[in-house]
This record gives structure tokens, sequence and C-alpha cells, in this order.
């Protein structure tokens, strides 16, 4: 067996080397997306602090002191309007486009489909809200402890993507493959209201009474 050639393998550890650079600046900076966000996240909880339940007594979570209260969980994204909508909108867009799909999207496909414009779909902004709240809770240590990560990715992030880009979901007339940006929102099934049917007066409830007899 001939010894390597030493210009080949010098060739061959620099390229080792400039991969392992590369790898170590995207840790990087996912790590440094990863603080961004948690400090978003800090500052959207200092400025609920000061809004309706400041200064209010209360039972508060579990081991708190009489008369103090934890921090409000944040409320439904579908349930904000506005401004509040707006900045809630922000903040997920940019854990979204920063994390979530740089790190977990797969390849799109038939099967495997995606929307680049998510925040146009409801369903999709509402389930991907809810992955975000977990995402802050279970990968912080305190909140989340060892088993947090793994839990998060087990029981929200799964099945929340399995659902979003499952071929009959709300992407469904979206992407298909990645060089395609089609973005179709689909139509609402039709509902209707139950016909009004009045409340019982004093009066049924008399004749109610005698047909019992």
């Amino acid at each position: 067996m001939s010894a390597p050639d030493p210009e080949i393998l010098a060739e061959d550890i620099e390229d080792l080397k400039a991969e392992m650079r590369a790898f170590a600046d995207q840790l990087k900076t996912a790590v440094d997306t990863v603080e961004t966000l948690r400090e978003l996240v800090a500052q959207g909880q200092d400025k609920g602090a000061g809004g309706d339940n400041a200064g209010k007594g209360g039972k508060g979570k579990k081991g708190q002191g009489k008369g103090e209260e934890g921090p409000a969980a944040p409320p439904l994204i579908l349930k904000l309007s506005g401004p509040a909508y707006g900045a809630e909108l922000s903040a997920l867009g940019f854990w979204v486009e920063h994390l979530l799909v740089p790190m977990y999207l797969t390849e799109v496909s038939s099967q495997s489909v995606w929307c680049a414009h998510w925040f146009e779909h409801p369903q999709a902004v509402a389930r991907l809200h809810a992955l975000w709240l977990a995402w802050q809770e279970l990968t912080t240590p305190d909140a989340g402890g060892y088993t947090g990560p793994s839990v998060w990715h087990r029981d929200h992030l799964d099945p929340c993507m399995a659902h979003l880009r499952d071929p009959s979901g709300p992407f469904a007339a979206c992407m298909t493959k990645s060089e395609s940006r089609t973005h179709t929102l689909l139509d609402v099934p039709p509902v209707f209201a139950p016909p009004y049917v009045p409340p019982p007066t004093a009066a049924d409830a008399g004749d109610a009474e005698l047909d019992a007899i």
C-alpha cells in the first residue's frame, strides 16, 4: 500500500478545517439567535408586567405568597387585534424566520408542503404561535428542566409541523417545491347558524306540568 500524497493530505486537512470553521460560525449564529429571542421574550414579559394585571392581588401560581401573582400567560394570538396583534406576529415571525425554518424545515415536496406566506394563513399563525409559546417555556431551564427540550420536540414541534405540512393541511394549495412560491388561501367551508328557538315561557312550563298529571 503506497503512502498518501502529502500535498493531497494537506489539502484534505485544510478542507476539514474550513468545514469546522463554517460549522462553528453556524453554531454561533444559532446561539446568538436564541439569545436574541430570549431577550425579546423577556422584554415582552416586562411590558406585560405593567399592564392590566399590575398591582392586582390574587392567588397567583402555586407556591407564591398571598397577594402575589405570577406573570400572566400570553393570550392566544387570535384573540389579539390592532397593534398588539402586529407586535406579537412580528416577534413570532422573527422566530419562524431565524430559528424554526433554518433548523427544522425539511425539503418542500408534494408530500411535505409549505408556504412562505404562512402569516396570511390564520390556522398556521395560531399553531405556530402556540408552538413558539411552548418553545419559550420548555427550553428555559427553570421551567423545562433537563427534559423540556425533548418534550418540546416530541409533543409540540413534531405534531405541529406534521399537520401544517400535510398535503391536506392549510398549505394544501401552496408550495410543493422550493423554487415555486405558490400561495393560495383555501376557501372557508360553508357554515350556518342553527334556527332560532325561543326560550320557554312560564305558560309553557305550566302546560308541561299539566301534561305530566
